[in-house]
């Protein structure tokens, strides 16, 4: 198994007052950053993942986000060149690159020096962004699947073949491509699909023999997202094992249960991830599918009540930001505890339930979203991937031995053969105990 550690770098000097009165985190005025600040927290990032390092986490995770708060990383590439020379063990998996709004050219040519820097240990991720990007770009959503398609396309072809070669195609065109810095890694990095249970982003995972990353999503749309991918899997004539699944889940541990439950509520800080873009700007029309939205309504509501996972509650007449943060701090994070979004407490209580989920999701990659924002201090965050990596990592690895889950660096994704009776295997197959 590969454990990794991930934050979304947030800017957490924003006021919070502000993000709950814009009833989003997208859109909030950059009024409120202070470089210097934001310089510090950078560096404080940046030595976190170090320390994992340091701890024996196997990868550090980064995401990119634009015009947004709640991610500094606006251009993730750069974190992940510096982390490429002053690491020197761990996967630097990006998740990911939002292709719809970026140059391939650029990008294609960024992520190889970054994997040459590296010595060879990029793992690429490729997203569609979210919707507010779309709109933040001027660019259509409605041809945000397609564009994402042939800028992926392009890459592959700028890493394995040779130039200079002219290239017309819908949405982008270059003259010359005749890229002078290439992956170490052949055909090109590994790579990882990060998603948000859409449907039509797990088949092309499986298609591609990419392993797929689900991004903190309830445990029932996961499977089921699972369970498509296996599908596809056996129709492109591979048995989809472990190493082809991934999950990222928040996770706190201190020394106390009272430490744990108040630093865990940093992920309700302005309302958390579910305040990250109001819906009509994070899923504007023409942006998903039929299914894919039908999909995601499923996959964002509360299994036991089937509501939408709000932040706080708004009307008309205005926002009550007191009563939207009292809202947050008790309702939304104890439904989030309750539905296992987060996992705050010491190692010994969090152990049962991170078992829980390696049973039942039988992932090959695991990566822990620690604790940030709000309040979080650089000491605490320290504390918890301490307490991570001394009592938990360990019992994590020996469960995977147990209950047999390789990552993708031990098997390839896409290289077991399908059983000679053409049916799922459950025993590398996560899919076929759900089915």
């Amino acid at each position: 198994m590969h454990i990794a550690t991930f934050t979304e770098r947030p800017y957490s000097h924003v006021p919070e007052e502000e993000v709950i009165r814009n009833a989003s985190f997208f859109g909030v005025s950059n009024k409120f950053l202070d470089p210097v600040k934001a310089g510090a927290l950078f560096n404080r990032y940046l030595d976190e993942k170090l320390y994992a390092e340091e701890l024996g986490f196997d990868g550090v995770m980064l995401n990119e986000h634009h015009a947004n708060p709640f991610t500094l990383g606006a251009v993730m590439d750069v974190e992940a060149a510096i982390l490429a020379r002053i690491t020197r063990r761990v996967k630097i998996s990006l998740m990911g690159n939002p292709l719809p709004v970026a140059d391939p050219l650029r990008l294609a040519e960024e992520l190889a020096t970054i994997d040459m820097i590296s010595g060879g240990r990029l793992v690429t991720g490729w997203v569609r962004g979210a919707g507010c990007e779309q709109i933040a770009n001027n660019i259509n959503p409605t041809y945000n699947r397609e564009r994402f398609d042939e800028a992926h396309d392009f890459i592959l072809q700028a890493w394995t073949r040779e130039g200079p070669w002219r290239y017309e195609g819908k949405h982008y065109e270059y003259r010359h491509v005749n890229p002078w810095v290439k992956p170490i890694q052949k055909p090109f990095p590994q790579t990882w699909i990060p998603s948000l249970v859409s449907p039509e982003t797990a088949v092309f995972a499986a298609r591609n023999r990419y392993s797929y990353m689900a991004l903190a999503t309830f445990l029932p749309p996961t499977m089921e997202m699972w369970n498509l991918y296996a599908d596809t899997a056996a129709a492109e004539g591979y048995q989809a094992g472990p190493e082809c699944f991934g999950y990222l889940q928040k996770i706190v541990c201190a020394d106390t249960e009272e430490e744990a439950q108040e630093l865990g509520r940093n992920y309700v800080y302005g309302g958390g991830q579910p305040a990250f873009a109001r819906p009509e700007w994070m899923f504007p029309a023409g942006y998903n599918s039929k299914a894919a939205t039908r999909r995601l309504a499923y996959a964002l509501s509360d299994p036991e009540t089937n509501e939408a996972v709000v932040s706080g509650k708004h009307s008309s007449s205005g926002v009550d930001v007191e009563a939207t943060r009292r809202y947050n701090n008790e309702v939304l994070y104890a439904n989030l505890q309750r539905n296992r979004q987060v996992i705050a407490g010491t190692p010994e209580t969090v152990l049962p339930k991170i078992r829980h989920i390696l049973e039942t999701l039988r992932p090959g990659i695991f990566s822990i979203w620690h604790i940030e924002g709000g309040s979080t201090t650089h000491q605490q965050s320290m504390r918890s991937m301490r307490l991570l990596a001394e009592h938990v990592l360990p019992q994590m690895r020996e469960w995977a031995k147990e209950l047999d889950l390789p990552g993708p660096d031990e098997v390839s994704p896409g290289s077991r053969k399908l059983p000679p009776s053409g049916q799922r295997d459950p025993v590398c197959d996560p899919g076929a105990q759900a089915a």
